[in-house]
């Protein structure tokens, strides 16, 4: 039988998970249908989940069809949990995005379409809840044509509306031919020529979803079931079934870990091809390293992802290797323990201790990317009383091991530990999660906004082996370039790779790419090229009949301890420039309320870009500091009478042009200050 991984993707409060329910009992793998209010549906398992009545991680469900199995994923609709959404885009044969036929498009609604048009994955559009007051059929196609600027084909029309009586009723009209002759010169000659065959137009239609060309919507609601056998076979005839060869070798991509009662990991991999089984070794991870000489790492998108996540001590050849010590796979409602599984499933692996989320099992197949933007905002964590320190920095570690955007940042100097956000709702589910699985009591400090630190020119610098006042037994020369927003960190060498130890241009790497996490201000430097210009170090020395003689010969942790000097000599000379992130918005509000409206969005330096109108609605589209999204949310009702709505999403970064230039407490050793650096590692100042 065809397997087809299918994400559910929408808006929050959309209905996605009722639908999830719906699709589940409508195949018959349930008897019961779930419910969001009860919190008894089968994908939204955390107790958190039900309590909240939202979906906070993915979850996987499988139910046949006639032609095909489904592996459904469940995602999260709140735009605090995108990070769970984008784990899940890589693994996916087809998506249906759900659109509430009353609220319609929204700004989430947005981010994704968007998102799968640019990957191109399949998707069908179902608007839901058409038994709502309220709820609008053409108007809301209407909108997802002009909001989404994508090309719609209606499968039908909903009768009823706005009542428990309404229904779809399945038809293709007019737009169909429309939207497909767009892109099917064939198409259209024919219907020039006399008409056009109702199987030549459904063929075109399959044919089109598949490529990610039109996207056909349905309408119904998983509330009442109307609506929903029509998009069942849409699913079935219209979407692409998996590839893959289960002869081929192991290729497969992890994209969510959690644990289990027993504090092991369970990965969860979409198998690309190839089989894994219960006893098989398979090695994971990434498997990139240091380059050629002259050569970049992490030069293309995919591997500037790889080299993001890159973990010392993985190395070329050297990838860890692991024994699955169990293996299940999902079908019928659940998931069943299976010694081994082929190319289509989506499996769960027990075993695998250092694998980590977008690790690949087998042979590296498709790159895990960052499809959205980073979290723009982080939080000290404060334990409460009688919450021991060293457990929360462990139990903050295990949630960024199944969130890796949660980014834990320690400072060993003040104690304290932050946390990276993309909003309060996440905040929440972090404090309940550290209190009902960890049972550790926290408060948070106030939100603040994380900056970025851009080069505004090249610099370099170089300390030289027993010369000078450098301490340690190491030669290291880099040079530090801008690099393109989005380039990620690259790191060439201009010097021979054979001209010392691997394990010592590793150590000079991987202290790179972590001493740029704090810039000149604190700050993250993201997008840069580091070049290795020199190299050097004392060789092995012993004396006779006695073993290694540390003093007289390099180790690793003379290049790891020289490196951030270096580095921040060169940062210092090419300079650096503080970036605020920026959100893109749109706002929509009574045409009479601009004139109050604008002079309080300049003041909170909001930069409207383009002003249209929409019958009475002034439509605003422009940019605002992160910072002063939550200013604008908290003026917009009494400005505009309580009309106005709001969408916001990251955009980009700016240089900071209003008030003083943000600092954050560093948590190194601090290699700004060369005294204090070597007192902190190496307990003494030489020179």
């Amino acid at each position: 039988m065809h397997m087809l991984s299918l994400g559910i993707l929408a808006h929050v409060d959309a209905g996605k998970t009722t639908l999830t329910e719906r699709l589940l009992h409508t195949a018959g793998v349930t008897e019961e249908l779930g419910s969001v209010d009860d919190g008894s549906t089968r994908t939204d398992t955390l107790a958190l989940e039900r309590q909240r009545g939202i979906t906070i991680r993915s979850a996987v469900v499988s139910f046949p069809l006639d032609g095909v199995t489904v592996n459904l994923i469940d995602t999260p609709g709140h735009p605090d949990f995108i990070a769970e959404v984008e784990r899940v885009l890589g693994v996916l044969d087809g998506a249906v995005l759900v659109v509430s036929a009353v609220e319609g498009v929204q700004a989430q609604t947005r981010i994704l379409m968007r998102t799968l048009r640019r990957l191109r994955i399949p998707t069908l559009v179902f608007v839901n809840k058409i038994d709502r007051r309220g709820a609008r059929d053409e108007a809301v196609v209407a909108q997802l044509a002009r909001r989404l600027a994508v090309p719609l084909v209606p499968m039908g029309r909903a009768t009823a509306l706005g009542t428990r009586a309404a229904r779809f009723l399945p038809g293709l009209g007019p737009a169909a031919l429309d939207a497909l002759a767009d892109h099917d010169d064939a198409l259209l000659a024919a219907y020039l020529d006399g008409g056009v065959p109702e199987h030549r137009l459904r063929a075109a239609l399959a044919e089109q979803t598949r490529r990610a060309v039109v996207h056909p919507v349905y309408f119904g609601s998983a509330a009442t079931g109307a609506g929903v056998p029509d998009l069942i076979a849409g699913i079935e005839r219209l979407l692409p079934a998996a590839d893959g060869d289960a002869a081929g070798p192991l290729s497969a991509s992890v994209f969510k870990v959690e644990r289990g009662p027993a504090g092991e990991k369970i990965a969860y991999a979409r198998v690309f091809s190839g089989t894994v089984g219960v006893r098989d070794r398979v090695r994971f991870g990434d498997g990139h390293g240091v380059g050629e000489a002259g050569g970049p790492v992490g030069t293309g998108p995919g591997a500037r992802a790889a080299a993001a996540r890159r973990v010392p001590g993985r190395v070329p050849g050297g990838r860890p290797e692991g024994l699955v010590t169990g293996l299940s796979v999902f079908e019928d409602g659940t998931d069943l323990r299976r010694d081994r599984a082929g190319a289509g499933r989506i499996v769960k692996v027990w075993g695998l201790a250092g694998i980590r989320v977008g690790d690949a099992l087998g042979l590296p197949g498709r790159a895990y990317e960052h499809h959205f933007a980073p979290p723009t905002l982080e939080t000290v964590v404060v334990p409460g009383p009688g919450t021991d320190r060293r457990s929360l920095h462990a139990a903050l570690t295990q949630l960024a091991e199944q969130d890796p955007l949660i980014d834990v940042r320690h400072d060993e100097a003040r104690q304290q530990t932050s946390v990276s956000l993309y909003g309060e709702v996440q905040k929440e589910v972090i404090q309940a999660t550290l209190a009902d699985e960890y049972g550790l009591d926290v408060t948070f400090r106030e939100t603040t906004v994380i900056c970025v630190e851009r080069l505004t020119g090249t610099g370099a610098a170089v300390e030289f082996n027993k010369k000078d006042d450098n301490p340690f037994l190491a030669t290291v020369g880099l040079r530090v370039e801008p690099a393109a927003p989005g380039a990620g960190v690259g790191f060439r060498l201009e010097v021979e790779l054979g001209s010392m130890p691997y394990a010592f241009f590793k150590a000079v790497e991987d202290t790179v790419r972590a001493s740029l996490g704090q810039g000149l201000h604190g700050w993250r430097i993201p997008d840069c090229t580091v070049t290795m210009t020199h190299s050097g170090y004392s060789p092995r020395q012993s004396h006779a009949h006695q073993g290694f003689d540390k003093s007289m010969s390099s180790t690793g942790q003379d290049f790891r301890g020289l490196t951030p000097l270096v580095l921040t000599e060169a940062l210092r000379r090419a300079g650096t420039l503080v970036h605020e992130p920026m959100h893109r918005f749109r706002l929509e509000a009574p045409a009479d309320t601009l004139g109050a409206l604008l002079p309080v969005l300049a003041g909170l330096g909001a930069v409207p870009q383009r002003t249209g109108t929409e019958g009475t609605l002034a439509v605003l589209e422009g940019a605002v500091p992160a910072a002063r999204v939550h200013g604008v949310e908290q003026r917009l009702p009494g400005l505009t009478r309580g009309e106005g709505e709001l969408e916001t999403a990251f955009d980009h970064y700016a240089p900071v042009v209003r008030g003083p230039v943000p600092e954050r407490a560093r948590t190194d050793h601090n290699p700004l200050s060369r005294k204090e650096y070597l007192l902190n590692v190496t307990g003494r100042v030489t020179g």
